[in-house]
């Protein structure tokens, strides 16, 4: 029996004990064993553990449990990452209420160089599931290569996965539950398939009820594993808006493509769109532009390598300075290039209207697009 596992599992099954706690109390204990065997006087000493959590935690009988969930584990071939593992995923371990513990199923890395959610409604509509087929096949033909993360529910959550596994792009499907279960039944074809060439991920153990807000909990992980969360079709209160929050809290970028205003799952998009809370999606040169990503096939290449011969010199000159550094503020391009702000300023204006350079935090400047001298 692994017994640190066994006490790692049974933290998380505290009654009461949520995941931002179980960190507090492992960095006041010292140890995840210890939190079983502190007084009650001591536990009462740690800020914010009060008089029902103290008690919740000398009451807790949840080893057994915990032991029984390991043998589960083994028969499964379930893998577990602990927060403070090099393993576990990177991005989500810098959300506060991450989960302390998290269950794969399928053998491949969390951490990727890109990481795409797509999300949306249950009640896809034709359009919204041909906007993501041909958004995924973009993504794979213009060499981006993401993970394709959702959560396996009806809708645009299944259309991503399928699009995902279509074009051979590695997809993750964040669950509601535990691994002794698929929801909807329906899909287990799709999770079978979906194991193969990505990974099933949860935070939850088996034997956990079906409630609707462990689905609402489980968009936490949709949204902090990705660099952007893209809204393809939401009503006014659908859960996706709650994964779009969850990305802006994150600092994370968030996109909605926009629709009729008389479309019932158009409104949820356009409200987060109205209210700055994501930037209009369109098409994939959009994300492309706000993800300053560059687009490796040939044809983007060529294209690219005349609008560079377009250019003036003098813009000719900044996009060199950009190419050869990560970014640079103006006033270092400035120096670089010999030349005034007054000048450079609109130069890289004009270079950013022409989709080759972004503007950044910190009054720095980047370069998006591959130019050729």
């Amino acid at each position: 029996m692994n017994t640190e596992l066994k006490y790692k599992i049974a933290l998380s099954l505290i009654p009461k004990i949520g995941h931002v706690t179980a960190k507090k109390l492992i960095a006041y204990v010292g140890s995840i064993e210890g939190i079983f065997f502190e007084s009650k006087k001591n536990l009462l000493k740690i800020p914010g553990i009060g008089e029902i959590l103290a008690q919740s935690i000398i009451g807790s009988n949840v080893l057994p449990r915990a032991e029984e969930e390991i043998e589960f584990i083994k028969n499964k071939n379930i893998h577990v990452f602990f927060y403070l593992d090099k393993e576990y995923p990177e991005r989500l371990r810098h959300c506060d209420d991450a989960p302390i513990l998290i269950y794969t199923l399928g053998n491949t890395s969390l951490n990727w160089p890109k990481m795409v959610s797509i999300v949306g409604t249950r009640k896809a509509t034709s359009e919204g599931v041909a906007f993501c087929n041909k958004l995924i096949k973009d993504l794979a033909e213009r060499g981006h290569d993401p993970v394709i993360v959702s959560g396996l529910a009806y809708g645009i959550d299944a259309a991503a996965h399928n699009a995902a596994l279509e074009n051979n792009l590695k997809t993750f499907a964040v669950l509601g539950h535990g691994f002794d279960i698929i929801y909807p039944a329906s899909h287990k074809p799709l999770a079978k398939k979906i194991i193969e060439k990505g990974l099933l991920i949860t935070d939850f153990t088996s034997k956990t009820m079906r409630d609707r807000n462990n689905f609402i909990k489980r968009n936490r992980i949709i949204a902090g594993l990705s660099d952007a969360t893209i809204v393809i079709e939401s009503g006014e209160g659908g859960g996706s808006l709650i994964t779009a929050d969850l990305a802006n809290s994150y600092n994370r970028d968030v996109f909605a493509v926009p629709g009729r205003v008389s479309d019932q799952f158009s409104r949820g998009c356009n409200q987060l769109i109205k209210t700055n809370k994501a930037a209009m999606l369109e098409n994939i040169e959009d994300l492309e532009y706000f993800m300053g990503w560059e687009v490796k096939n040939s044809k983007a290449e060529a294209v690219q390598r005349d609008l560079f011969f377009e250019l003036s010199d003098d813009e000719k000159n900044i996009a060199a300075i950009l190419r050869t550094e990560n970014e640079l503020t103006i006033d270092v391009i400035c120096l670089k290039a010999s030349m005034p702000t007054s000048k450079v300023s609109p130069i890289l204006l004009n270079l950013e209207f022409a989709g080759i350079v972004k503007a950044i935090p910190g009054k720095k400047y980047k370069l998006i697009s591959p130019v050729y001298l």
